[in-house]
């Protein structure tokens, strides 16, 4: 029987072998410390989830209205630490209003006879709620965090010396206008739960809706106390072309004036040309 070779290859020699353990080590080293740094990331944003009973964010920060804008969709979504109510309350810039009554002078003309001037109005105001608000949200929460249509402060200096019960049917016709033109929504069950941790709700901006700096807030209802809220502001702005001529009308009026006149006047002009000659 004859004895088998060795066949395997030989070794390096050792200071080579060494030479590359000290070119590795402070690659070793370097990636080390960066798990080590991630772990500690990961670790802190962990507990900074626990401690906070909601968290919720939204799809897009920045609605752009171009000229074929015919409103849009923003989504909505969330997390609780546990089972619990979530009611969503998003409101636009706030402006001045003035609502006006009309009534026929000498039972034929139809002309404005009392009007009222309403402050701090929401451009923009829409409930939604994972259930019904009353089921669950006390008035006194409803009133302290100005959730539902009759909750809104709006003020209206001028009218001190009109009667309570006007004053109301205007502050009710006001609110009808804006239901009207979708700019006031409200929907029970509008914020949808999954497996009583996840939430989403979309929330819809129509064609109309106005431009500027609208905060969209969430709150998370447990035993008729508000346990945690959230604030996130989302921008509506006007965006391209468009937008460049509603800045130039709105700070160049005199000139915008001109300008209109002008092109209207070319264009009866250039119509009145090609009418001639057919």
């Amino acid at each position: 029987m004859t004895q088998g070779t060795d066949r395997h290859r030989p070794t390096e020699p050792m200071p080579r072998r060494l030479a590359a353990l000290r070119r590795l080590s402070p690659l070793r080293a370097a990636a080390t410390a960066a798990c080590v740094a991630l772990s500690l990331w990961l670790g802190a944003m962990a507990a900074k989830a626990v401690e906070q009973p909601l968290v919720a964010d939204l799809s897009k920060h920045l609605v752009a209205i171009t000229t074929g804008f015919a409103g849009t969709d923003v989504l909505l979504f969330g997390a609780t630490d546990a089972p619990g109510d979530v009611v969503l309350v998003v409101r636009g810039p706030e402006q001045e209003v003035v609502v006006r009554r009309k009534d026929k002078l000498a039972g034929v003309i139809w002309a404005n006879v009392e009007s009222v001037t309403f402050e701090g109005v929401p451009s923009f105001y829409k409930i939604a709620a994972s259930r019904p608000l009353l089921e669950f949200l006390p008035p006194e929460l409803r009133e302290r965090h100005r959730i539902g249509f009759q909750h809104l402060d709006f003020r209206a200096p001028g009218a001190e010396g009109m009667a309570p019960a006007a004053r109301e049917a205007f502050r009710e016709a006001l609110v009808r206008l804006k239901v009207d033109t979708g700019l006031y929504q409200q929907r029970d069950g509008g914020v949808r739960t999954l497996a009583n941790r996840l939430f989403r709700s979309e929330l819809y901006f129509p064609s109309n809706v106005p431009t500027g700096t609208y905060m969209v807030e969430v709150y998370l209802v447990r035993d008729g106390e508000v346990i945690s809220a959230e604030i996130t502001p989302l921008v509506i702005s006007k965006v391209g072309i468009g937008a460049e001529i509603f800045h130039f009308a709105y700070t160049q009026s005199v000139l915008y004036g001109f300008a209109a006149i002008l092109v209207a006047v070319a264009a009866g002009w250039l119509a009145g040309l090609v009418f001639r000659k057919t």
